[in-house]
C-alpha cells in the first residue's frame, strides 16, 4: 500500500458551549485507499465541515441509501453506520453536539435529525455559509477551532430563551444511560423519575430521536467500537465482555445491525483505521 498520513487534532470548544459541544476535531487523512468508510452510530449529533472536496456520504450503508454530495453536513443519531464515500483523502472538521445542541444550535430537537443527514447550512442558514468560508480560510487548527467557537457561540446567543426546553427528566435520563454506557435498565431509570417505562419512551424518543434501549444498544457498541480501533486492541472475547454484551455472539450480532458486517469482516475493510 502507498504511504500514508492520517492527522487528528481534538478540541475542546469554549466554556459557554459544552453543554450543547462535546468536542472538535480536525482531521487531515492522505494517501489511504479509496473506498466506504463506515461512520458508526454513537451519542452525539456530528456535524462535518469539508476543508477540500465536497463529503459523499449516505445515511445507510449497502442500503440502497442516495449517495449525496455535501460541503458541510449535519446529522442526528443514528443506528446504523454512516457511509462516506472517499478517494483516500479527507480533510475537515467535525463537531459532535449533545441532545441539548441540536435546540441552541439548530433551534429544533434532536429527533427532529435522527436518522438523516442534512445541509448544515439548511439548518444555520447564512451563518452556516460564513463557516464554512471563515474555516477554510483559516491556516491553522487553532485558528479553525476559534471560529468554530465564534461562530457557535453567535448560533446560540441568536436562539437564547425563545426556544423550548428539553424535559428536565428525559435530560436526567440521558445522563444516566451515558454514565452507565447503556448497561442500566431503563425500567428503574423511568421508576427512579416517577415516570412509567412507556412515557419515558415516549418522551425521550420525541426528543432525542431514539427510544431509550435502543440508545443503550448504540452506547454499547460504541464503546465496543472505541475498544476495536485502539491502537492494541483487546481479542473480540475481551471486547464483548468488557462492553457489557452477553457473550461474543451477542456482540456479533449488534455490530452486524450497526455496521452491516461481522466485527472480523469489517476490521478488514475497514480502509480508514481508527476513523470516527
Amino acid at each position: 500500500m502507498e504511504d500514508h498520513t492520517a492527522t487528528s487534532i481534538d478540541a475542546r470548544p469554549a466554556p459557554a458551549l459544552r453543554r450543547y459541544v462535546g468536542s472538535y476535531v480536525g482531521f487531515d487523512l492522505r494517501g489511504f485507499p479509496a473506498g466506504v468508510h463506515r461512520g458508526p452510530p454513537g451519542r452525539v449529533l456530528t456535524a462535518v465541515i469539508s476543508l477540500s472536496d465536497p463529503l459523499e456520504m449516505a445515511a445507510g450503508v449497502d442500503d440502497g441509501s442516495p449517495v449525496t454530495r455535501f460541503d458541510s453536513v449535519a446529522g442526528g443519531l443514528m443506528c446504523r453506520s454512516v457511509a462516506i464515500h472517499h478517494d483516500g483523502h479527507q480533510q475537515g472538521v467535525q463537531v459532535s453536539l449533545t441532545p441539548l445542541g441540536a435546540r441552541a444550535l439548530y433551534g429544533m430537537p434532536a429527533a427532529a435529525l435522527a436518522h438523516r443527514l442534512v445541509p448544515l447550512d439548511e439548518l444555520l442558514g447564512t451563518l452556516g455559509v460564513e463557516l464554512v468560508e471563515r474555516l477554510r480560510a483559516a491556516t491553522t487548527w487553532a485558528a479553525r477551532f476559534t471560529v468554530l467557537d465564534q461562530l457557535l457561540l453567535r448560533a446560540v446567543r441568536r436562539g437564547g430563551d425563545r426556544l423550548p426546553r428539553m424535559r428536565p427528566e428525559v435530560a436526567e435520563a440521558w445522563r444516566r444511560l451515558v454514565a452507565a454506557r447503556g448497561r442500566v435498565q431503563v425500567g428503574a431509570v423511568a421508576a427512579d423519575l416517577g415516570w412509567s417505562r412507556r412515557h419515558l419512551t415516549e418522551r425521550f424518543r420525541g426528543e432525542v430521536g431514539l427510544a431509550p434501549k435502543t440508545f443503550a444498544r448504540v452506547l454499547r457498541f460504541e464503546q465496543a467500537h472505541e475498544l476495536a480501533t485502539a491502537h492494541d486492541p483487546l481479542p473480540w472475547a475481551a471486547v464483548a465482555t468488557v462492553s457489557g454484551y452477553a457473550d461474543q455472539a451477542h456482540l456479533v450480532r449488534e455490530w452486524r445491525e450497526f455496521t452491516g458486517r461481522p466485527p472480523t469482516a469489517w476490521r478488514r475493510g475497514e480502509v480508514l483505521p481508527g476513523a470516527g
